[in-house]
Order: structure tokens, then sequence, then C-alpha cells
């Protein structure tokens, strides 16, 4: 018998792999995607609170956690690179399959599409 121990995770969470959570469901699944849209809502709604009200993540969720915590983000422009971010996995998601994007990679691809001007 396996023993599954705790990963700990940002903001002192702990997550088991293995979840149960969306077993036999195909990563393209209509239901699965709107199901991990609303998580995703939720999810960047209690970080740009700067606290997470629930103590359930899906792993993909724990990704997205610690890649946060690994950008260096100004807190004055937090909220609206956040707000952005979220609407840019919005349009991945209705637009293809899942998991959302990390917020490293849509901070990359906006860099590299907005070059700055002098």
């Amino acid at each position: 018998m396996c023993l599954k121990l705790p990963v700990v995770a940002p903001f002192g969470l702990k997550f088991v792999p293995g979840s149960v959570d969306g077993v036999g469901m195909a990563p393209d699944d209509p239901i699965q995607l709107e199901l991990m849209l609303n998580r995703f809502r939720r999810l960047v709604a209690e970080m740009i609170r700067g606290s997470l009200q629930r103590n359930a993540f899906e792993p993909w969720e724990i990704e997205l956690l610690l890649d946060f915590q690994a950008c260096q983000m100004d807190s004055r422009s937090r909220a609206k690179t956040l707000r952005a971010y979220q609407k840019a996995v919005e349009h991945q998601l209705e637009t293809g399959p899942g998991p959302p994007m990390k917020l490293s990679e849509f901070l990359q691809l906006r860099s590299t599409r907005r070059p700055k001007t002098l």
C-alpha cells in the first residue's frame, strides 16, 4: 500500500497527489472546461483579494498558485494584471482545451507582443 504524503503549497495549503476530482472526464469535455473556467475565475478573484477562501484545489490550480507566487509583480498593478490574465485565459478556454496557461506564460506573451516604446 502506497502512502500519499501531502505536498506543502503556497499559502500553507496541503495538496495530496492523485485527486479523484475529474476522474474519467476528457480534458476537452465541454462540461469539464466549464467547471475549469469557473474554478479559474474563483481562484483569480481570491488572488486579487489576497486571501484564499477554500482548502481544496485541483492540481492545475496548485500549479497556477506556485507560478503566481514565483512571479514578481508590482503590488499596485497586480489587480489590473490579474484581470487581463483572467480575460486571456477565458479566451483560451473558450477556444481550446485546458488547463489554463500560467501567469508567467501570459506575462511572457504580453511582453513579446507589446514591445516597449522609448
